[in-house]
């Protein structure tokens, strides 16, 4: 039988901590949980686009010069163009394999109307236009009321545009255009390049009629249940027509500047941007299934393609190697805006 001594104390539970002592805690909990609320706010792409232009701001002593970043902006001023009609047609849920197409032939349709037929150059200019946006018409058509889905859609019209593109010149480029269309590339606004100035005005433009306007914003609905959308009154064919039409006029505006870049029409010109226009749209946070993404996202992920491949330039890294990293760039970015959407929600 234990033999209990009555004499002894039993242990008291530790003694409750003092206000004193809990301020300084509840204070330093309260502001790391602001920082990780903070943090889990900021889009990962931009995070990427911070490391990358840190990175080699250390790595070349080019990379921060005023002319290498404007040079970065003119650079990218045509994928860009082209990203704004490829984010308003992803947000419906559907895509645009034809864009790179498309600048090729606006550009060979313009320079042909002006060099062959004799037309004036601005009326050819204006003609250009309209291909591109005839394109983009036939496009909305085929996936609004062909009903047929936009992989083959524009599939069918990049195959055909590409194919006259080439026909127009039996494959040959045109040069020779008016001083004035040259200096559009070549001169600047205050120190930024006119096809900088261009750009940003188009990225401006869009999110305004996305943010503001009923019918930008009926996007997001539609490409987030077409089915409700149209249940609930919203033109989904209109709207359809209306942004592929969009998509087609922007990429003959970006074969334009590359146009007026080069002094030359190039029937392959663009063939190489498609990939880049949807690497674009997509390390800016934009869903392929539609109904999400943002013009401030596409243009984190402009600067990133634009930053990697001048970047890279500059390092004299092998053109071999540079999709490569581009393409290791583009997983890490996607993939930490996801840990970043998933920590928000």
């Amino acid at each position: 039988m234990a033999i209990v001594d009555r004499n002894v104390t039993p242990p008291r539970p530790d003694s409750p901590p003092t206000q004193s002592e809990i301020a300084p805690r509840s204070a330093a909990s309260g502001n790391t949980s602001r920082v990780r609320q903070i943090m889990s706010q900021i889009p990962g792409p931009l995070i990427g686009l911070i490391v990358i232009f840190v990175a080699l701001s250390f790595l070349s002593p080019y990379f921060l010069t005023p002319r290498n970043l404007l040079n970065i902006l003119s650079q990218v001023s045509a994928v860009g163009v082209m990203s704004v009609g490829a984010l308003l047609i992803i947000l419906l849920g559907g895509i645009d394999l034809s864009v790179g197409s498309v600048l090729a032939l606006s550009s060979m349709s313009m320079a042909a109307m002006y060099k062959m037929a004799g037309w004036p150059f601005e009326v050819a200019l204006l003609a250009g236009l309209i291909v591109g946006a005839l394109v983009g018409l036939i496009n909305g058509i085929l996936t609004a009321y062909g009903k047929l889905q936009p992989f083959i859609a524009t599939l069918a019209t990049m195959s055909a545009a590409a194919g006259l593109a080439l026909f127009i010149t039996n494959g040959n480029p045109i040069t020779g255009f008016p001083d004035w269309f040259i200096a559009i590339t070549a001169t600047s606004i205050l120190g930024v390049p006119i096809e900088g100035v261009i750009l940003v005005a188009i990225f401006a433009t869009a999110a305004f009629w996305l943010k503001f306007r009923p019918s930008g914003r009926a996007l997001y609905a539609i490409g987030g249940n077409e089915e409700v959308a149209r249940l609930s009154g919203l033109p989904v064919r209109r709207a359809k027509i209306l942004v592929y039409t969009i998509a087609g006029l922007l990429a003959a505006v970006a074969g334009l500047l590359v146009t007026s870049r080069l002094d030359s029409a190039q029937p392959t010109a663009g063939a190489a941007d498609l990939l880049n226009v949807i690497a674009v749209v997509v390390i800016g946070g934009a869903s392929l299934s539609g109904g999400s993404g943002s013009l401030l996202g596409t243009f984190v992920g402009l600067l990133i393609i634009g930053v990697l491949n001048n970047g890279m330039s500059l390092l004299n890294v092998s053109a071999n190697l540079q999709p490569v990293v581009i393409g290791a760039v583009i997983a890490a970015a996607v993939l930490t805006d996801r840990k970043s959407s998933r920590r928000h929600t």
